[in-house]
This record gives structure tokens, C-alpha cells and sequence, in this order.
């Protein structure tokens, strides 16, 4: 699918792997929505990007919110075609730990912020979604999802976020198998560790020792290196129902 002149919505697009990927989708020629519960960041990014772009306060465990996003996204755009959900959050808690088993509000916010959240706006733009007119290709709309390498190496006090972005990573196949007959394509991404506000209060010397257990290259992964394959998994139509890691190679150890 071209990204020029064409419809799109990223969630966490106010900073991060998002920001990255607006700027992207933006200087390619697209329209872009940019949602998240940043009205700080997210309104200054906006500005920055001009007519291309539009912000919208968004919390995506909100049902109703989520659906006034897609309708302002779709009215905004002419038409939404393209989706990348980069919004997530993390806790750092162990099962068993010092304090007692582990704080089970905790693990739900992370599991509908992360899965379910993903999931509400994935569900309610796919119905605008299928009504595009197809391109030549018969391509209608694109959805890149975001995971993390948690899915597969999850860490000692993972638990709660390597649950819900395996679970992301569980869901990609049967949804682009469902979405196939209407021209729609899935993929996630699996990101590594990568140069996130996060990380970002992290001391200076953390994070070099993060980016030196990455094999190849020996450093964190930028944000416009995600942002270039999500452009890449939009223009190539054969990428669809799979998880791509993004990570240097890199295997987590327990801890």
C-alpha cells in the first residue's frame, strides 16, 4: 500500500516508537491522527507537523473514547487506512515477591492497557477500515501492533507485560486470516530495547550497559529504526500475519 494521501491513526503517538512513526507516516504523505493521554506532548507534536496531522486526547481503555477516535480519525483523514498501535505501559513486579504475591490490579491495568486497549482500536477501525475502496493490489487498510521481545524472553518481574504483548503476538494470525477476505493485512512488531522516554530515566551508564548486551549493533534501538519498518511492512503487501522481532538479536536473560 502507498502511503501517500492516505488515512492514518497511531496510538502512543505523542512521544517514543509513536512520535517516530508519525513524523514518518507524515513526511511520506500521509494524514495522520496522533492519540494518546499526552495533551502536552501530543497537541506541541501536532503543531509541529502542521495540516498533516491532528491530535486527540485518548485513553484506549475507554470504549467511548476509543470510538469518538476512530469517527474523529476517519472525519479528519477522509478515509482511515492505516493503524499502528504503539501505546503501552510496563511494571517491574515480581509473582512472589518481598512484599507479598503480586498486586493483582497491577497486572490487570498493564493486560488493558496493553492487549486490550490494542485490541478496542484494532476491532473498531477495522469497520471503516473495510469500507475503502481497495488500491490496485485490492489492499484496503494495514495494522502494525506493537509487542515487545517480553513475549518470548520475558524476565524475572515481566510477568504482568510479557503476558499481555505474548498475548498480542498470539492474536495476529487468526485476526489476518479473519481480515484477509476484506483486504485488511496485519503484523506485529517486537521491539528490543530500544531509546524510549522510559529508558529515558534510566542513569547514563544503564543504559550503555542495555545497548552493549545487544549483540549487533552493540547499542538501543532509535525509534525512527521502528518507524522505517513500519513504512516497510505498509508498502509490502506480502507481510501479513506475523511478528517481527526488532531487537540486534539480543535474548534476555532471566534477570
Amino acid at each position: 500500500m502507498k502511503i501517500q494521501g492516505k488515512g492514518a491513526l497511531v496510538t502512543g503517538g505523542a512521544s517514543g516508537l509513536g512520535a517516530a512513526t508519525v513524523r514518518m507516516l507524515a513526511g511520506a504523505g500521509a494524514r495522520v491522527v496522533i492519540a494518546d493521554i499526552n495533551d502536552q506532548l501530543g497537541p506541541k507534536l501536532a503543531q509541529e507537523l502542521g495540516e498533516a496531522a491532528a491530535f486527540v486526547k485518548t485513553d484506549i481503555t475507554q470504549e467511548d473514547q476509543v470510538q469518538k477516535l476512530v469517527e474523529q480519525a476517519v472525519r479528519h483523514t477522509g478515509g482511515l487506512h492505516i493503524v499502528v498501535n504503539a501505546a503501552g505501559i510496563g511494571v517491574a513486579e515480581k509473582v512472589l515477591g518481598k512484599n507479598g504475591p503480586h498486586d493483582l490490579k497491577r497486572f490487570t491495568r498493564v493486560i488493558q492497557v496493553n492487549l486490550i486497549g490494542t485490541f478496542d482500536v484494532l476491532r473498531q477501525a477495522t469497520q471503516p477500515m473495510s469500507a475503502n475502496s481497495p488500491d490496485e493490489g485490492g489492499s484496503r487498510g494495514v495494522i502494525v501492533n506493537t509487542a515487545s521481545i517480553a513475549a518470548f524472553d520475558g524476565q524475572i518481574g515481566q510477568v504482568a507485560y510479557s503476558a499481555s504483548k505474548g498475548a498480542i503476538v498470539g492474536m495476529t494470525l487468526p485476526v489476518a486470516r479473519e481480515l484477509a477476505r476484506y483486504g485488511i493485512r496485519i503484523v506485529t512488531i517486537a521491539p528490543g530495547i530500544f531509546e524510549t522516554p522510559l529508558l529515558g530515566t534510566l542513569p547514563d551508564e544503564v543504559r550503555i550497559s542495555l545497548g552493549q548486551q545487544v549483540p549487533f549493533p552493540a547499542r538501543l534501538g532509535q525509534p525512527p529504526e521502528y518507524a522505517a519498518l513500519v513504512r516497510h511492512i505498509i508498502e509490502n503487501d506480502m507481510l501479513n500475519g506475523e511478528t517481527i522481532r526488532l531487537d540486534g538479536a539480543i535474548r534476555m536473560a532471566p534477570k
